[in-house]
């Protein structure tokens, strides 16, 4: 005799539920990974390519994290969705050995890398003012589209990363292209 299960059709949010909580678990494991080695072999004033590979992911957390900012300030009704993603953001920035005092709070300015203002001027509505935000859309469907390409962007680019680093930077790299990739893909999911 064969045993069936019973047909049930998953709804959204149990999805999205289970997707942020492996995207949280990715998280997890970054805490296992260590700050940037500061014994390694290095010429005075010349840093490793491990080292650069370091500053670099913390700058681009530290840019996306602005980013996210952006659009919290110019789209407050998207403040439970994108928070928790952001939130994780700002520990890929700490696992790089970012700044964590810039970088904790929500109204920290990012690093003159991010491509979009940490700060929205809003209206007597309590609208984000167009003018004030030309680096985020005016829907919030363009925004998330938007947060989401920069997403994919970065976790492809540092997917490529991986071949040239030592073991424990790529592991993070990938657990943090992998955490991108999962923040992509809620960004894109439709509200059900």
């Amino acid at each position: 005799m064969s045993f069936t299960l019973p047909s049930r059709t998953p709804s959204g949010p149990r999805r999205r539920s289970l997707l942020a909580g492996a995207a949280g678990a990715g998280t997890a494991l970054l805490v296992g990974c260590s700050a940037p080695d500061t014994s390694s072999g290095t010429t005075k004033g010349s840093p490793s390519a491990a080292d650069r590979a370091r500053a670099r992911g913390a700058r681009d957390s530290e840019a996306l994290a602005g980013r996210y900012a952006a659009v919290l300030a110019a789209h407050p009704g998207l403040d439970e969705r994108l928070s928790p993603l952001r939130a994780e953001v700002v520990r890929h920035v700490e696992a790089f050995g970012g700044d964590r005092r810039e970088s904790a709070s929500p109204s920290a300015s990012p690093s003159p890398a991010a491509s979009t203002p940490s700060a929205v001027a809003a209206g007597p509505s309590g609208e984000a003012s167009a003018t004030a935000s030309p680096g985020v859309p005016a829907t919030e469907k363009d925004a998330l589209a938007q947060l989401a390409a920069a997403e994919r962007e970065l976790a492809d680019r540092r997917a490529k990363e991986l071949v040239g680093v030592p073991g424990e930077l790529a592991r993070l790299l990938a657990s943090v292209a992998a955490a991108g990739a999962v923040h992509a893909f809620l960004l894109t999911e439709d509200e059900k």
